[in-house]
């Protein structure tokens, strides 16, 4: 086997819809092993006018999330297109639920950490019951159009996870 025939294993910390199975194992075509984790020293935040959230730096903050373990180079890539340049990867270090070991492991950081339209806490809970359905929807339109883009940009399947405006 060659080297380009070889794939890097990679640990990804994830704490919004990407905690979901059903969009995981859509996102990535196959459900990779999935342990509970935190991160310390960030807070996740909802984002004006969208149904995802994000994390950005808070001393004091704790997120409750997911480590999706033993993902291929390809699936990196997948979950890189899906996030786009407003969340830049970093390696971090989160404390696993289950053994209380440490792991370094990538999470995708919120570029603009003085971005206005952060406020609050995003609940995952709220999230399944309110919006899974349209961001299980969204992701399989982003994932059909991977496979077959046909002149399309990415910009325009990034208006299916945009929150609907409340109707007056």
């Amino acid at each position: 086997m060659s080297s380009s025939d070889q794939s890097s294993s990679h640990n990804v910390f994830v704490y919004g819809s990407f905690q979901e199975p059903a969009v995981v194992g859509l996102i990535l075509e196959c459900t990779p092993v999935i342990v509970s984790a935190q991160l310390h020293g960030f807070h996740r935040y909802r984002l004006k006018g969208r149904l995802h959230p994000c994390i950005a730096p808070l001393e004091t903050g704790v997120i409750d999330g997911k480590v999706l373990t033993g993902l291929t180079d390809a699936q990196l890539e997948n979950l890189d297109m899906i996030e786009g340049d407003e969340y830049m990867r970093k390696t971090v270090e989160v404390l696993l639920t289950d053994t209380s070991d440490n792991m370094q492991v990538e999470a995708f950081i919120w570029a603009n950490k003085d971005d206005p339209d952060m406020y609050g806490e995003w609940d995952f809970e709220e999230w399944k019951r309110l919006h899974m359905e349209k961001f299980i929807e969204a992701s399989e339109k982003f994932i059909e159009w991977k496979k077959n883009p046909d002149g399309r940009s990415r910009e325009e399947f990034a208006k299916f996870v945009e929150e609907d405006p409340p109707v007056a």
